[in-house]
């Protein structure tokens, strides 16, 4: 009797342990999220959203380890102008010199490795697949409750998205787009 309740006791603690630290992926709250792309050029900036088709973030023990993301590139769109100039310029992101929409619809993120970095913060490595390419990013993210915050620098010309890119084409003088663009996640999950 003593021995089976010595087995009992380490089963029930075993199971606690392995039950506690498995982890929960919590879905993100698509509505209630918010992507911002903000791209520059030489003579000022353009900035829009781009709508999440869905996402989660995985955590274990209130910690973050992992998270994946999926992106509508249709949705794409500037929040800077409006009328005709706004309708170009949504065009001309979803054509094949930028995101080429029609044959990819969808961008993808997907973490590698978590490490935190202070309370509440992270930093994270991850899996960035725009136009079907697939390069590895960088970028901090911060949790509070259930919101979360990220901030990361893509180079365009890594996703074969070389429009109006100097390290492409000479000439561009005032005409020239950088490299880099920013994106900006406003989470609710």
């Amino acid at each position: 009797m003593k021995h089976s309740v010595k087995s009992l006791t380490a089963f029930v603690i075993v199971a606690f342990a392995t039950f506690s630290v498995q982890a929960q992926k919590k879905s993100i709250k698509t509505d209630e999220s918010q992507l911002v792309w903000k791209g520059y050029k030489v003579t000022g900036s353009h900035e829009g959203t781009i709508a999440i088709k869905s996402g989660s973030l995985t955590f274990e023990a209130d910690k973050l380890v992992g998270g994946e993301f999926v992106v509508d590139m249709t949705t794409i769109g500037a929040t800077d102008l409006e009328g005709d100039y706004k309708g170009q310029l949504d065009g001309h992101l979803k054509s094949d010199d930028f995101f080429g929409v029609e044959a990819h619809p969808t961008a993808t993120l997907v973490f590698t490795k978590v490490k935190a970095s202070g309370k509440n913060a992270y930093e994270v490595k991850g899996d960035l697949t725009i136009k079907g390419k697939t390069n590895p990013v960088d970028f901090k993210i911060s949790i509070y409750g259930s919101k979360a915050t990220a901030a990361l620098k893509v180079d365009r010309t890594k996703y074969d998205v070389r429009y109006g890119s100097t390290s492409f084409f000479d000439d561009l003088k005032d005409k020239a787009i950088y490299d880099e663009f920013d994106l900006v996640a406003d989470l609710q999950f």
